[in-house]
């Protein structure tokens, strides 16, 4: 079954800002070439949850994880995520999509940070 992996972030006007985010991406196909991996944003950049979703499907996606790359828990993780993700589940109900805790929340990140802090 191929997984959809939807890594989504913020968004900004700055197109350099998107590097990173494409890089985790770009990161994940190289470990996964089968994963279907692309990018989303909440605003000020396309796609949005929707239509990555959307596209994943379109290009044989059977399930979707959706990993927000926040490194705070605030309104957008607590509050605007959950509904977007329930709208996506509402347009595909016979795909399974997972929202993801955000990757501030992890604490493999959490000692990541650390380490580059203390190297």
């Amino acid at each position: 079954m191929r997984r959809g992996i939807v890594l989504l972030a913020h968004g900004s006007r700055d197109p350099l800002w998107r590097l990173p985010i494409e890089a985790v991406a770009d990161a994940i196909r190289a470990r996964d070439p089968e994963a279907l991996v692309c990018c989303a944003y909440l605003e000020l950049c396309s796609p949005d949850l929707t239509q990555a979703a959307t596209d994943s499907i379109a290009a044989g996606a059977r399930q979707i994880r959706v990993f927000p790359l926040f490194l705070g828990v605030g309104k957008h993780a607590r509050e605007d995520l959950p509904l977007l993700v329930a709208q996506v589940r509402a347009q595909h109900p016979g795909v399974p999509v997972e929202l993801l805790p955000t990757a501030g929340e992890h604490p493999r990140l959490a000692a990541l940070m650390a380490d580059i802090a203390l190297s």
